[in-house]
């Protein structure tokens, strides 16, 4: 899995790095057993503070997405991939219905910054 965060997006980027990971599960990219790296590595990788990584995996942990163990880092749990068929078929489905939207939006001569916005306005309604 390959991480990155945007330091320019409005979104904090601790959040980022919990959306990935719920994307590489509903990808099928981690499953039960995977370790994360750990926080010290992926700060590091980053280029981020060492407390925004751990922010993160405690949103995960409390989310259930992941086990935390002392000296093994952050493990993905079986309670998060349970299920996980239904969870791609459902990511499945929204992949396409926001492929609709942008083809849309492309159709009506929008530029990608417009159609961000009123997604982001429907998440708010």
């Amino acid at each position: 899995m390959i991480w990155t965060v945007d330091p320019t997006a409005p979104e904090p980027l601790y959040a980022q790095l919990v959306a990935q990971v719920h994307v590489a599960l509903s990808y099928g990219d981690l499953a039960d057993g995977d370790r994360l790296p750990s926080a010290r590595e992926l700060a590091q990788s980053l280029d981020l503070n060492i407390h925004t990584v751990l922010r993160a995996f405690q949103i995960l942990r409390d989310e259930g997405v992941v086990e935390l163990r002392r000296g093994r880092g952050a493990i993905i749990t079986a309670r998060s991939t349970t299920g996980t068929t239904n969870a791609t078929r459902e990511a499945d489905g929204v992949r396409q219905a926001l492929r609709q939207y942008v083809d849309a939006g492309t159709a009506a001569g929008l530029p990608p910054e417009a159609l961000i916005t009123l997604l982001k306005e429907a998440l708010r309604s």
